[in-house]
């Protein structure tokens, strides 16, 4: 998508550890990511049969908060569909959903979410403008 690596690598820069968790099976989401040569970005790497249940389930959102050694009202959950949204919030994470990809044929903007965009990108730009600027650095 549009700026996916762009967006991964500023939210990198921004020291934000990164965790992919998807419900596509880890033997095909390792190979996907290294095929879009977006592997490097991610802390952690979560498939569909890593956990015992699958996304809505909030378990997986659950371990990945653990593997982060984060709370997870502490852990933005950014997805792209009703599933992801509903693990978020049964986990207790904020959530953002991106514009694009899968949500069953239906609008993504009509699924509760605390918020929208259209690139990561947009995220990290956010996220960016909050970080207050460090005492003798340049703006």
């Amino acid at each position: 998508y549009p700026g996916a690596a762009e967006g991964l690598h500023a939210l990198r820069q921004l020291g934000l550890p990164l965790i992919c968790l998807t419900n596509k099976p880890l033997a095909f989401a390792r190979p996907l990511l290294a095929a879009k040569g977006l592997e490097g970005f991610f802390d952690h790497v979560f498939g569909g049969d890593s956990f015992a249940r699958k996304k809505p389930d909030p378990l997986p959102l659950i371990e990945a908060c653990r593997a982060l050694g984060t709370a997870p009202a502490r852990t933005l959950m950014v997805g792209d569909s009703s599933n992801d949204a509903a693990a978020a919030r049964a986990a207790g994470c904020p959530v953002l959903l991106m514009t694009y990809g899968y949500n069953h044929g239906e609008p993504v903007r009509g699924v509760d979410a605390d918020g929208w965009a259209d690139a990561l990108t947009e995220l990290a730009a956010a996220l960016a403008a909050q970080r207050p600027h460090r005492a003798g650095s340049a703006a």
